[in-house]
């Protein structure tokens, strides 16, 4: 398997001391990376800015000017978690267009698969405000961009953060050409993601929540992908999955109450891949989200990126959680129900 990755240090320059999503975040993961030798392994993808237009076609523009202006005065907040600083605008703008190379990258066949290491994240920006630490719904952006630019008709967003991406939702609600599917907490931050929102309109059925409980585990996550997932990307048979990478369901998440392990988190990576592989010629593209415990955060990044390349085997030295896993039964017959999946 051919594997591209895309990082920049200008990520880093978005950073405030002593918040969650802190600079910290990618420089961990990009030395342990290098350390275990995973990223000599696979092809670097140099990043771009997105433009104003391919911002635009999921932001407002005076939203957009809202940020630049927001990071030309130096430090700021945009909602009461979402922060800016001096280059927090130009990160973000080269965040969403480090993805939009990856999405180019396999789509032209010069990799089969790809993780953008970026950040500020952006699942929960919505079309005229921050939220959630996000500038600019860079896995939203990255699906307009594939079906305005690549001509594609059937794009397949896959989000395992542990918060609902809301305005990814919100971004294609009334559309059939984006089917988007989330596994998240609930209920938690946002408040969003009820397994009856599904979609309006056209749109009607091409959003797929599966809503759960605190304290699922690998195997309850193991069921919603198989019984859930697997059947209704196979129904709408996506030509490309993007995927918002959240690593904060964790079991030593500080923000979340989840109990997923490293291990988890290869069998996620390995059902994208196994799916990716059977439904469109093995593209699929990741994009970072949410992750906070640095340790376990870059574990699972390199999980990911194991199984990304096709390793049969991902150690998992921080193990399983040692509590008691909650059922997912009951959400996986709602969901199901609801979709009408056998």
């Amino acid at each position: 398997m051919s594997t591209g990755y895309v990082y920049d240090p200008l990520y880093l320059e978005h950073d405030e001391p002593g918040h969650p999503e802190n600079r910290g975040r990618l420089e961990q993961t990009m030395r342990h990376l290098q350390d275990s030798q995973l990223l000599g392994r696979m092809t670097r993808l140099e990043p771009r800015d997105a433009t104003v237009d391919e911002l635009s076609a999921v932001h407002r523009p005076a939203y957009i000017d809202r940020v630049r202006s927001a990071a030309e005065t130096g430090r700021g907040w945009l909602d009461p978690d979402t922060y800016v600083g001096a280059r927090s605008y130009d990160a973000a703008v080269r965040a969403a267009g480090g993805l939009l190379c990856a999405v180019d990258a396999v789509l032209a066949g010069e990799v089969d698969n790809a993780f953008a290491l970026v950040r500020p994240p952006g699942h929960h920006a919505v079309a005229d405000r921050a939220m959630g630490f996000c500038l600019f719904n860079n896995v939203a952006i990255a699906a307009r961009h594939a079906l305005q630019q690549h001509g594609l008709d059937q794009v397949l967003i896959v989000d395992f953060d542990l918060h609902h991406g809301n305005g990814t939702q919100e971004a294609f609600y009334e559309e059939n050409h984006v089917l988007y599917f989330s596994t998240h907490q609930y209920p938690y931050y946002p408040g969003t993601g009820h397994w009856q929102e599904t979609g309006r309109g056209v749109g009607k059925g091409y959003t797929v929540n599966v809503p759960l409980p605190a304290g699922v585990g690998d195997a309850g996550y193991r069921q919603v992908l198989n019984q859930v997932l697997v059947p209704v990307a196979g129904r709408f048979r996506p030509q490309l999955i993007l995927a918002s990478a959240g690593y904060d369901a964790h079991w030593s998440d500080p923000l979340g109450m989840m109990l997923l392990s490293v291990a988890g988190y290869a069998n996620i990576a390995g059902t994208l891949t196994g799916l990716a592989s059977e439904l469109c010629d093995g593209r699929l593209v990741l994009t970072l989200e949410g992750g906070y415990n640095l340790e376990a955060l870059s574990l699972c990044i390199a999980a990911t990126l194991s199984v990304l390349l096709g390793d049969e085997e991902v150690q998992d030295p921080l193990g399983p959680a040692v509590r008691r896993e909650q059922s997912v039964d009951g959400v996986i017959s709602a969901v199901k129900r609801e979709h009408e999946l056998s």
